[in-house]
């Protein structure tokens, strides 16, 4: 890719709805039916079965109607290239090419090139330290041109509350989400010998933050979903197989956070009050 193509700049990505926003998240399992139980059990959701198509996915479905995201099935062949039990977050952009471009030209990479769905065109990109994640420019359902996401929000049960990165280079990472998507990062709070844990807003909204990783931590993008009771759903974790490495831990604003794994292996984590 040519160095020529950039990001749209920092204050248009500030006035433009899509560019940025947090438009699904996606979990890749081996066992789409024991996710279905799992995240059932622990938060609430209703994973139904395959919607069609080549590969197994499936919906998740809230308690209101609506949709938290879906799940895709890793076949042995995914799993063989590399494909690892995995919550991964989808970013909205107004063009998902020159997007792609411009990661490249940042020094991340394409891990898999842009290519159309029937919901919209997505690429899986990763930035410079290695962190995956997908583009999206979806398509508007019909009669509804002006539709936006609702699978994030900072308050609501069963969405994603919280987009959080762990990275070996914050400044780095901030300056890169920063110029492609236009997210401020002016707010921090002091982790003493951790760094800053730096906060990021896109369109006013403070939608997650980034720091580095503590000792033996894992890297990457890990997202929190809001449920009513983080105690019982501690208790669901372990009484369904899945594990709890932190947590229940107290946050500034009074909430309280569980990380850990569900049962296929994949990281997951959970924010509310205790």
């Amino acid at each position: 890719m040519t160095d020529t193509i950039e990001a749209p700049p920092r204050a248009q990505g500030q006035t433009r709805p899509l560019q940025g926003s947090n438009v699904w998240y996606e979990l890749m399992t081996p066992d789409s039916d024991a996710a279905a139980k799992f995240y059932g059990a622990v938060i609430g959701w209703t994973i139904g079965e395959p919607i069609g198509g080549d590969q197994d996915y499936r919906m998740i479905g809230r308690s209101d109607g609506g949709f938290a995201g879906g799940v895709l099935k890793l076949t042995e062949e995914m799993q063989g290239h590399g494909a690892r039990p995995i919550w991964l977050g989808y970013i909205g952009v107004d063009d998902v090419d020159a997007t792609v471009a411009a990661v490249e030209t940042r020094g991340g990479q394409a891990l898999m090139p842009a290519f159309d769905i029937p919901q919209g065109r997505i690429a899986m990109v990763a930035d410079p330290q290695g962190s995956p994640f997908y583009v999206m420019k979806p398509i508007p359902p019909e009669g509804n041109p002006d539709a936006q996401s609702d699978v994030f929000s900072p308050t609501e049960e069963q969405r994603v509350s919280w987009n959080e990165l762990t990275t070996t280079d914050p400044s780095a990472a901030r300056e890169f989400y920063g110029e492609l998507f236009g997210w401020t990062s002016d707010e921090f709070m002091p982790m003493g010998e951790f760094g800053e844990y730096r906060f990021f807003a896109h369109r006013g909204t403070t939608i997650g933050a980034l720091c580095q990783p503590m000792p033996g931590g894992s890297t990457g993008w890990r997202y929190y979903v809001r449920v009513p009771s983080i105690s019982k759903a501690a208790e669901a974790v372990k009484g369904n197989g899945g594990t709890i490495g932190m947590g229940p831990h107290e946050v500034p604003g009074g909430d309280h956070i569980i990380i850990g794994q569900d049962p296929q292996g994949a990281e997951f984590a959970l924010v509310g009050k205790l």
